[in-house]
């Protein structure tokens, strides 16, 4: 890694273990973690999302973070994130520099989402679950940092008005919880 993209690195942990991080705890919601994964790619850093497939039970071909449920084998929501990213893409958990979490948020579809922001080896060749991941794509995060490429609009979901977040990028939309965690990250960044 260049300076700069250490400094990059050791500004994002710096910043997540020096703030208080907000919990949501409503036994109403279920409990699921995601990994925000970061990588170094042609001198720059990149956020890695996923597709899911059109098989899967819930958000369809949707671009996503690899994440889950939390299972009862999990030890924490640290261990879903690792656990569902291994099983999703093949990165082991021992290959994740963990640099910190993220504030928990509530989703419409009544999920409590904890996301970790974590930095996985690039180059890498991705044991890609057919079941549940159609594709891995690598997104610069320079085209993520332009306000430019950020839109936002008024969803109604269950009778109630929404501003979703969405970032085109080439033929895929980032959108919903995952643009949210990202927005979150990236605001930590600015």
């Amino acid at each position: 890694m260049t300076p700069a993209q250490l400094k990059l690195k050791r500004q994002i942990c710096t910043t997540l273990a020096q703030r208080q991080r907000r919990t949501v705890d409503d036994p109403q919601l279920i409990c699921a973690a995601v990994l925000i994964p970061l990588l170094v790619k042609e001198g720059q850093w990149h956020v890695l999302v996923t597709q899911r497939t059109q098989i899967v039970e819930h958000h369809k071909g949707q671009i996503s973070f690899p994440g889950g449920a939390c299972e009862p084998q999990d030890t924490g929501l640290l261990a879903t994130a690792l656990r569902e990213t291994h099983e999703e893409i093949g990165i082991p958990a021992k290959m994740v520099e963990v640099l910190g979490a993220l504030d928990d948020f509530a989703t419409i579809t009544s999920f409590v989402v904890t996301p970790f922001v974590g930095v996985v080896p690039y180059p890498y060749v991705y044991d890609i679950n057919p079941q549940e991941v159609a594709q891995v794509i690598e997104v610069p995060l320079s085209f993520l940092r332009d306000p430019g490429n950020l839109r936002t609009e008024r969803r109604m979901y269950d009778g109630c008005q929404h501003d979703v977040l969405f970032w085109d990028y080439g033929a895929y939309t980032i959108w919903g919880a995952t643009a949210r965690a990202l927005k979150s990250f990236l605001d930590l960044l600015s």
